[in-house]
């Protein structure tokens, strides 16, 4: 695919179909989310103060996408942290840079909201991908760890650490 003028912007309601068949590419086992379900939820997320999806256009088409959130923080003397999500380009559009400039957007809106600092996890092994976190300025100093549901997410029950359901009454 020829490299287009690549428009950076938050996420429409419009842009609600696009964005699931990106990430339909980044999680393709992911069951289809129903359209009443996606745009609920679509709805929440522009609703939430400090969280952004951004996406990348070219042309009509949103060819990669971002999630920031900015937290805000009681350390730091009050200075906000940042998190990037769901990072995605479409498979056609990779190696254009639009991944790389929808971070450094990411990142730059951070530091314009206080941040401090911003995070990021990755799942992938592969050496390309973390190569390419390391050239947006990403440093793998600090060690991550996170808690998974371990039934279907969709179902509303979990278990606690030692495997055991879990109650948040």
């Amino acid at each position: 695919m020829a490299a287009g003028e690549l428009v950076i912007r938050p996420a429409e309601f419009g842009d609600l179909p696009g964005l699931l068949a990106l990430y339909h590419e980044l999680n393709p086992a992911d069951p289809a989310m129903d359209r009443v379900c996606a745009e609920e939820r679509f709805t929440a997320i522009r609703a939430q103060p400090g969280m952004t999806i951004f996406v990348g256009v070219t042309g009509q088409a949103i060819v990669s996408s971002v999630t920031l959130i900015v937290v805000p923080n009681l350390t730091r003397n009050g200075a906000s942290y940042a998190l990037i999500e769901n990072v995605v380009t479409a498979a056609d559009y990779r190696q254009l840079g639009y991944g790389r400039s929808l971070i450094q957007h990411a990142i730059e809106a951070a530091w314009a909201a206080g941040c401090y600092k911003v995070m990021l996890l990755t799942g992938s092994k592969d050496p390309t991908t973390l190569r390419f976190y390391e050239n947006c300025g990403f440093i793998q100093d600090k060690t991550g760890y996170q808690v998974r549901r371990a039934d279907d997410y969709s179902s509303g029950s979990a278990v606690n650490i030692s495997g055991k359901p879990a109650s948040f009454a």
